[in-house]
C-alpha cells in the first residue's frame, strides 16, 4: 500500500525541488520567456508566484491553526535582475522550510482543502507544498529547455496527493456515480469514486483489485482507468500533458468531465 513520506524526508524533497527551480531559472536564456505550460505567464512570473506563494504559506504555518490564510507581512517584492531573484527565491524557501521545522507535522494549521481527505495540518501542507514546487520546477525546465521528469520519490506520493487533496470533496458529483481507476506502472493504483456524496479516493492493493465492499464491488467494477508512470499521471492530473496521451480503457468521457467539475466549497 501506499504510504507518506516522512515529514523529514516532504522537508527535504522541497528543498531539492527548489534548488532545481532556481537552477531551471538560472540557466534560462530570459526571464521574459514565455512558460510554455503556463502560456499566461513569462519565467519571471513563475519565479514571482512561487516565491511569493511560498512566504505567504510559511506565514500561514507560523500562524498555526487560523481562520485564513496568513500574507507574509512586509515581504520584499520579487526583485527584476536574476541573481537578486535567485537570491530572493532561495530565502522564500527557506522561510518555508523553518516554518514547516517549528511547527512540526501535526500542528493544526489552516488549509483550503477541509471538504478533502488530507488534514488541515503543517505536515499536509509540507506534501501539497512539494507537489506545487515540484510541478513549477517541471514548468521551469521546459522554459529553460531542459525538461526532466518528475523525481520517482516525489510523483509517487504526487498522485495520491492529488487526488486526496485535489479531488476528494464531500461536494455531490453532478452526473452518474461511477469510479475511475489510476494505474502507476510503478506498481500503485488508486480509486476515486464519484457519487452524490462526493468525491472519496481509496489506495488500492498493488493486485489492482479493491477490498471487496459488497456483493457487487470488484476489479472491474470501475467505468474507466488510466495508467502511466506515477510522473505522468501526476502531470496529467494538473493539465501538463493530456489524458489521452497516456492508457485509457473505458469511459473516456468521465475524464473530461472530471476536468470541468468545479465542485461547491
Amino acid at each position: 500500500m501506499t504510504t507518506t513520506p516522512e515529514f523529514a524526508v516532504l522537508l527535504r524533497l522541497i528543498d531539492d525541488r527548489s534548488t532545481a527551480f532556481r537552477a531551471a531559472v538560472a540557466s534560462a536564456p530570459s526571464l521574459d520567456v514565455q512558460v510554455p505550460t503556463c502560456p499566461d505567464w513569462t519565467l519571471f512570473d513563475l519565479a514571482q508566484h512561487l516565491g511569493e506563494g511560498r512566504r505567504s504559506w510559511a506565514a500561514t504555518v507560523a500562524a498555526g491553526p487560523a481562520e485564513a490564510k496568513s500574507a507574509a507581512a512586509g515581504a520584499p517584492a520579487a526583485p527584476r535582475e536574476r541573481e537578486a531573484l535567485l537570491d530572493w527565491l532561495a530565502v522564500s524557501t527557506q522561510q518555508l522550510l523553518e516554518a514547516l521545522q517549528e511547527a512540526g507535522p501535526d500542528r493544526g494549521c489552516w488549509t483550503w482543502w477541509g471538504a478533502s481527505q488530507s488534514p488541515q495540518t503543517s505536515g499536509a501542507v509540507a506534501r501539497h507544498q512539494l507537489q506545487e514546487i515540484a510541478l513549477h520546477t517541471y514548468d521551469a525546465q521546459i522554459t529553460s529547455g531542459a525538461r526532466q521528469p518528475l523525481p520517482d520519490e516525489v510523483a509517487l506520493d504526487g498522485v495520491d496527493e492529488f487526488l486526496s487533496t485535489c479531488c476528494a470533496t464531500t461536494s455531490a458529483w453532478p452526473h452518474k456515480p461511477a469510479a475511475v481507476d489510476f494505474h502507476a506502472t510503478e506498481g500503485r493504483s488508486w480509486r476515486l469514486s464519484l457519487s452524490a456524496d462526493g468525491a472519496r479516493v481509496t489506495r488500492l492493493p498493488a493486485s489492482g483489485t479493491v477490498p471487496t465492499t459488497g456483493a457487487d464491488e470488484g476489479p472491474d467494477a470501475a467505468a474507466a482507468s488510466v495508467r502511466g508512470t506515477a510522473g505522468e499521471l501526476v502531470l496529467a492530473l494538473y493539465g501538463r500533458i493530456p489524458v489521452d496521451s497516456l492508457k485509457l480503457e473505458g469511459d473516456g468521457v468521465l475524464f473530461d468531465l472530471l476536468q470541468a467539475w468545479e465542485p461547491e466549497e
